[in-house]
């Protein structure tokens, strides 16, 4: 959880309102919903200090690093082949499994690389990891990741530029954001470039060059199953899907780039070793950095349980707990703060949070047991419900929005900061985490059985499903293999 500067309503769904108004300035190895303690790196170790505190910066925000030995080995194994059939083979990359399940990938110039345990658990082959990996590597090879930093840098120096010059940092910002803005599409125009490398690099490699399409499939079909759940508003910051768009012309583009680049010994996808290597990996949230299970979100760790108001769906990222209504037009957020135990939380909620508070909506309460406040602030688009809630030295912020806040919603949105709550340590270690489990299909299994077996926390099948790479109507055949969530 990270601390929001000022808050101001923006134009779009409800949960963007919510979720990217946010400026962050508090590390999350002190306040994030994440478990960040420092860890042997050996990468970290060997970068030069630029990039050191880039991938510092990376392997904070998503989570840590994961300990897998089994699905590290994998990893690595297949980054070594693909190197040797780069078009620069002497570039060595070192690659990073982030414990996140978001669906992300990253390359850093120099060659470090970036995947997260969420976006190999969506793959079902060694062909789709190479897919995903080849591409990294080439957006190493053709310079992306450097021209990207240049640029990056320079929209920096033209934003300090325009601050000094005209003595207005909000103008100077807002040409920074412009900037990034720019960078960032020009960026996305880049992918077609790392598809069509990163399929040659993985068909000299030996594997089948079908796996980037089929990968996109099913980043589409996750990307459409995760709309329908938190809304068409659902911020996309920490999403590979954001900077690469899984639409059908990309697909088919992909599909093109496979059969031009086939040979005949590129045929590897060696499933049963991939699923082998995934086996026991930690599906969805990690306990330890706070959980959802449909509208409930809980965080051992720091102690605390929190339930949504009806209707609505949950997200756990590592700057904050993020829900939206099923139509989209009603959100929340949900972070903690630093604030000083001298400070009374009317004047914290009046000053130091929101803009556009209602002073006279301000009043202050208990909530089981705990110092609480709320007001009211009104944007340009949305009205708020705001809570701030004192527990455990920090400071909760629950953010509620709305287009118009009836007295229906207020009444939903008041009950919803009521359930927040301490957890105790024997009610926090009963908390397990979900693991994707290797299963080997048996005469009479089907699809709707094994998904009914499989602990998601919502719509089973259509999980099950995308997980596995499967359409509806699919038949089992016993003796193959597929990943089942288990608790």
């Amino acid at each position: 959880m990270q601390h929001l500067e000022r808050f101001r309503p923006v134009a779009g769904g409800a949960l963007l309102a919510i979720a990217l108004a946010s400026c962050s300035t508090i590390s999350l190895e002190n306040f994030g919903f994440g478990d960040i303690r420092r860890e042997p790196d050996a990468i970290a170790d060997s970068l030069p200090p630029a990039q050191r505190k880039e991938h510092e910066r990376l392997v904070s925000t998503y989570g840590g690093i994961y300990r897998a030995p089994a699905l590290q080995a994998l990893v690595e194994q297949t980054i070594n082949r693909l190197e040797q059939a780069s078009e620069k083979p002497e570039l060595k990359y070192r690659v990073t499994i982030l414990n996140s399940p978001a669906i992300n990938a990253f390359a850093l110039p120099g060659g470090s690389l970036y995947v997260t345990r969420g976006l190999i658990s969506l793959a079902n082959d060694t062909s789709e990891l190479a897919s995903v990996l080849s591409h990294e590597m080439a957006h190493v090879v053709a310079r992306h990741a450097a021209i990207r930093e240049e640029q990056i840098k320079a929209a920096v120096l033209n934003s300090r530029a325009i601050s000094d010059t005209l003595s207005d940092p909000q103008l100077g910002a807002l040409a920074l954001a412009r900037s990034r803005l720019s960078i960032a599409t020009f960026s996305r125009g880049q992918e077609l470039e790392a598809d069509a490398v990163g399929v040659g690099i993985a068909s000299r490699a030996g594997y089948d060059p079908f796996g980037a399409s089929r990968f996109l499939t099913s980043m589409g079909r996750f990307a459409e199953l995760r709309s329908a759940t938190l809304g068409s508003g659902q911020p996309k910051d920490l999403d590979f899907l954001s900077s690469h768009p899984s639409t059908p012309e990309r697909i088919s583009i992909a599909v093109a780039n496979a059969k031009q680049f086939v040979n005949p010994k590129a045929i590897e996808r060696d499933r049963e070793a991939f699923l082998r290597a995934l086996d026991g990996v930690t599906y969805g949230d990690d306990p330890k950095e706070g959980y959802v299970r449909g509208r409930n979100f809980l965080h051992p760790n720091l102690g605390f349980a929190f339930t949504a108001p009806e209707g609505f769906a949950l997200e756990n990222t590592p700057q904050a707990v993020l829900g939206a209504s099923q139509n989209g037009r009603e959100a929340l957020r949900l972070d903690a703060v630093r604030v000083s135990e001298s400070q009374p939380l009317p004047e914290y909620i009046s000053k130091g949070w929101v803009e556009g508070i209602d002073p006279a909506t301000i009043e202050t309460f208990r909530i089981n047991g705990f110092e609480a406040a709320t007001a009211t602030a009104r944007g340009e688009q949305w009205s708020f419900r705001l809570f701030a809630i004192r527990f455990g030295g920090d400071v909760y912020r629950i953010a509620f929005a709305a287009r118009e806040l009836s007295p229906q919603l207020e009444s939903s949105f008041r009950q919803a900061a009521a359930s927040f709550r301490g957890v105790g340590r024997e009610e926090a270690q009963t908390i397990k985490p979900l693991k994707i489990r290797y299963y080997r299909v048996l005469a009479g299994d089907t699809i709707e059985r094994l998904a009914r077996r499989s602990a998601f926390p919502d719509r089973n099948l259509d999980r099950f499903l995308v997980l596995n790479g499967l359409q509806r109507g699919a038949k089992l055949t016993p003796g193959e293999h597929v990943k089942i969530v288990t608790d």
